[in-house]
């Protein structure tokens, strides 16, 4: 993988974890941003990527959308069973 490509992956990430911030609808970018994180860091491992910390940041989003995705239907699993 070449370096801009490294770079428009990670920025990709970073989108996908801000849209991954969605509940529910953004499960699909979440895990895409989590898939985009491991293909740039397996494929650019010795290199140095400018755009690491944007790749950082796309990944603890979107396991921040996830966790709030998760915790919103256990929350509404909750609410249904106590009716």
């Amino acid at each position: 993988m070449d370096r801009i490509t490294a770079i428009r992956r990670s920025l990709a990430a970073f989108v996908c974890g801000i849209l991954g911030l969605l509940p529910v609808l953004g499960l699909i970018p979440a895990v895409w941003a989590l898939g985009l994180s491991s293909a740039v860091r397996s494929q650019y491992r010795d290199e140095w990527n400018p755009a690491v910390m944007y790749l950082r940041a796309g990944v603890i989003l979107a396991i921040l959308g996830i966790l709030n995705t998760v915790l919103l239907v256990a929350v509404l699993a909750f609410a249904i069973a106590t009716d």
